[in-house]
């Protein structure tokens, strides 16, 4: 159906009272970002569970009408929609707002409110953290319900928030195995190597990996959109040594990580802030050994089958946690097998039926 069809439907669609959701993927406009991949693979999962049970309207990007089929409804995203809101038109809805800082997020609905982390109290001053907290704090205070994606997050807002008598209810994200058409990447290692994924922002601590390049053969690939701390991962590469063995390669298809996740030796996520941590799930869901930070969520979600660096990443620590690491994976101390088991406890399909559930009771 052409977009503009779709939009036309959607409009005769939501001058109906009864739509039993509305869910707010305006995220859906990054690709290459974990918001992306949470509205793309909730949505989708929820919509497989409502499409008999009331329907669902997506509020998004107009240029992404379309994106969930022809038979759901979509609500463009207008920027005065943060001034003036259209309520006649998710009448009777329950809103999910499904990240912190939605830039809509209409007061007189049954609301669902995702928070996914706070990690702003890990990265910035003081001051900055006040009004963040201030801003999550009103948004709080209009939602139903509040869920959060970890149990560090749940723990960060009864720590930090007032949830005037309002519980926090954790779902884990989900995890899917990659389903398409396999695909080869631009750039692929001459030998062995190591993998990771995500913005290049500092809390992703990027810049401690090339250490693990001292004394051998292995290159480092990291994928993800690029932003100015680039230049401190490269910086320490050279200082070090392993310039030449380190390769960003930007944004990666679906299909160029699966084939870098099959291939890599392992996976490395030494991220200092985190609400969930969805990049090293999918690596473990290859039976991939990987190696983690120990702050906020990650040893949450990694459990007993992740490995893990010392919290000062010590580069001599780390090398030797990695060589042990990977001596217990090739010993078969810790097995594919069990790890990828791991991986697929966070279940999308699971996700969608405790938010399901959450909905339903905002119904009564």
């Amino acid at each position: 159906m052409h977009t503009n069809h779709i939009l036309i439907a959607t409009f005769a669609r939501n001058n109906r009272p009864t739509e039993m959701l509305v869910f707010d993927c305006e995220k859906l406009k990054f690709p290459d970002t974990g918001l992306y991949h949470f509205c793309d693979s909730l949505g989708k999962a929820l919509k497989k569970r409502l499409a008999t049970d009331g329907g669902m309207t997506f509020f998004l990007n107009r240029k992404l009408a379309g994106h969930f089929g022809d038979d759901c409804g979509y609500l463009p995203y207008r920027s005065i929609y943060k001034y003036i809101f259209p309520y006649w038109r998710t009448r009777g809805a329950i809103w999910h707002s499904t990240q912190q800082f939605p830039k809509v997020m209409p007061g007189r609905l049954g609301t669902v409110l995702t928070v996914h982390d706070l990690n702003f109290l890990y990265e910035e001053p003081e001051e900055t953290r006040r009004s963040w907290l201030d801003r999550l704090q009103h948004n709080v205070d209009k939602a139903s319900r509040v869920v959060a994606i970890s149990g560090f997050t749940r723990d960060d807002l009864l720590k930090h928030i007032d949830l005037r008598g309002r519980t926090v209810d954790v779902i884990y994200n989900g995890c899917t195995a990659y389903g398409g058409k396999p695909g080869v990447p631009d750039y692929i290692p001459s030998g062995p190597f190591l993998f990771t994924v995500g913005t290049l922002l500092r809390k992703k601590n990027f810049h401690v990996l090339p250490a693990l390049l001292v004394g051998n053969g292995y290159e480092l690939v990291i994928s993800g959109l690029r932003f100015s701390y680039e230049e401190q991962i490269l910086r320490t590469a050279s200082e070090l040594g392993v310039l030449d063995r380190v390769h960003v390669t930007g944004p990666v298809s679906e299909a160029a990580k699966d084939w870098y996740m099959r291939n890599c030796r392992a996976f490395l996520f030494p991220s200092i802030a985190e609400g969930f941590g969805l990049p090293p799930i999918e690596a473990m869901l290859y039976g991939k050994p990987v190696f983690l930070s120990r702050y906020t969520s990650l040893p949450e979600i990694g459990g007993d089958k992740a490995f893990y660096f010392n919290r000062e990443f010590d580069f001599e620590g780390m090398r030797k946690e990695f060589a042990e690491g990977l001596e217990a994976y090739d010993s078969g101390k810790v097995t594919p097998e069990e790890i990828s088991a791991h991986a697929r406890k966070f279940s999308w399909d699971k996700a969608a039926e405790e938010y399901i559930r959450i909905y339903k009771s905002l119904e009564q």
